[in-house]
């Protein structure tokens, strides 16, 4: 068995980098080709310990792309075959499940998600585009280890969040730890990464799940709380939305202060100045031993 590796598909928020109709400061300086950004597509992740079956970590919208540049994860062997062989939802947003609808030319996989997340995806028809004589269903529940193929392990565990932007109402529960909202640690050989691509808080299990990771990709949606209304992109905090801040007294900064690993912040989203090379925040997280994960970017463990 090879090592446990992970290819960032995607790095940014909902909406990519830059956002298609956005001219907040970060994104002014992508449209207008600055070379201290660079293009991200919506966050995902793929996992393999051999090299030859690889599952993946949400399917954002962007997906058909982000198969095109990943050679690994191109077809090979028959006429028709991906080396895809499972996808875990971390929640049932656009963001993490829209991509599924690329992958409607029956070819076999397995999804895995909590009950609820799968409910939301049979109860919407488009979904049947995937009829589960060809995607198998499984449903997982948070604290349980599930193998994968190629020698892998998934355990799911709730994270503190909210329910996805179309069924969340006015003023939804963030703080709670709920079957909409989870991380995903994968585990192979030995090693063993986390995957926390929303987060409104960290709690005292989370800190310890995480401190046992060699890689954690983690919650970088904003850099500031009230980021989104200080631009005017937006009339919502980050923790109204389910992200907490990477900055701040009670930021993940601070919260995950000491992880002995490897940490990348991922779903970056498009307000965020840790986008731009040699700013104040990103030295901020650099110096702090933090990563700005990138589209492409390759964690072998």
């Amino acid at each position: 068995m090879g090592r446990l590796t992970a290819i960032v598909l995607g790095s940014a928020a909902g909406g990519g980098f830059p956002q298609w109709n956005c001219r907040c400061p970060v994104c002014r300086l992508a449209w207008a080709g600055d070379p201290r950004v660079r293009p991200r597509t919506q966050a995902s992740l793929a996992v393999s310990a051999n090299g030859e079956d690889w599952i993946l970590v949400n399917a954002s919208p962007d997906l058909p792309e982000q198969v095109r540049r990943a050679s690994a994860l191109h077809p090979r062997g028959k006429t028709r075959g991906s080396p895809i062989r499972a996808i875990l939802l971390t929640g049932a947003e656009i963001d993490q499940v829209a991509g599924l609808l690329s992958l409607r030319e029956r070819e076999p996989f397995v999804l895995c998600a909590t009950a609820s997340a799968l409910s939301l995806i049979e109860d919407n028809s488009m979904f049947g585009v995937l009829p589960p004589s060809v995607v198998t269903r499984r449903t997982i529940k948070s604290g349980e280890s599930y193998a994968l193929p190629g020698d892998l392990q998934a355990e799911f565990f709730a994270v503190p969040g909210k329910a996805p932007l179309y069924i969340e109402g006015d003023d939804p529960e963030t703080t709670s730890e709920t079957a909409g909202n989870m991380g995903v640690e994968i585990r192979a050989g030995g090693a063993r990464l986390a995957y926390v691509p929303g987060a409104a808080a960290v709690t005292a299990q989370m800190r310890q799940r995480l401190a046992r990771a060699d890689a954690v990709f983690f919650d970088g949606t904003l850099f500031r709380d009230d980021e989104m209304i200080a631009t005017a992109t937006g009339s919502k905090t980050g923790r109204r939305m389910g992200h907490m801040p990477i900055d701040g007294i009670d930021g993940s900064l601070r919260a995950l202060a000491g992880l002995r690993a490897r940490r990348l912040y991922i779903h970056i989203n498009n307000t965020n100045p840790i986008l731009v090379e040699g700013s104040p925040e990103r030295a901020c997280v650099t110096s702090k031993g933090w990563e700005v994960a990138a589209d492409g970017l390759e964690v072998a463990l």
